[in-house]
């Protein structure tokens, strides 16, 4: 634990050595704990990677009250039980879609003005997104590009598309988050 608060008060000055002995150690462990929670190694690499470059890029603001180790394992928890409920949702979706339901939408009318609303808000808060921000977020989710095919195709660096989805995904979340609250 003191090793610990030690390397994360190299961390926390910028210390780019300590961040990568923390990488190098726990990169690998982590994206198998990832792709064992959501039995895709791709997605648990993505995991991992975000979960590095917050780290990196909030590093002045972490709060790690126990171990670097059970601070990054729990992170990694958290956003792999996100993306496997993210996945359920889909799949609904899907099977929605599959049992004759077409477009998708529900058929109580309740349901298909809650939908609608919904719809809208996302739309009104994707447009809202600069415009880089954008294309790369439909890249990702509509067009299923990963974000080393995306930096390539937009001559960006990786870190740079992960950056903006990052953004892209937090606001879609706050403006989700307060139309739930207001509903």
């Amino acid at each position: 634990m003191i090793n610990d608060l030690f390397v994360l008060t190299k961390i926390k000055e910028g210390n780019v050595k300590a961040f990568e002995g923390i990488f190098r150690l726990y990169y690998s462990p982590l994206c198998l704990y990832a792709a064992g929670i959501t039995g895709n190694r791709d997605v648990a690499e993505e995991i991992v990677q975000e979960l590095f470059y917050v780290f990196w890029k909030e590093k002045e603001k972490l709060q790690v009250f126990r171990s670097i180790k059970s601070y990054l394992y729990g992170a990694v928890r958290n956003q792999a039980l996100q993306y496997c409920e993210h996945l359920e949702v889909r799949n609904r979706y899907r099977e929605t879609v599959l049992a004759g339901n077409p477009d998708g939408k529900p058929s109580d009318p309740q349901d298909q003005l809650e939908y609608k609303e919904l719809e809208t808000l996302i739309d009104k808060t994707l447009k809202k997104l600069p415009e880089r921000r954008l294309r790369i977020f439909r890249m990702h989710r509509f067009e299923g590009k990963k974000y080393a095919e995306i930096a390539s195709i937009l001559s960006l660096s990786v870190k740079t598309v992960e950056a903006e989805m990052t953004k892209a995904l937090q606001t879609l979340r706050k403006e989700i988050e307060n139309y739930t609250q207001t509903v």
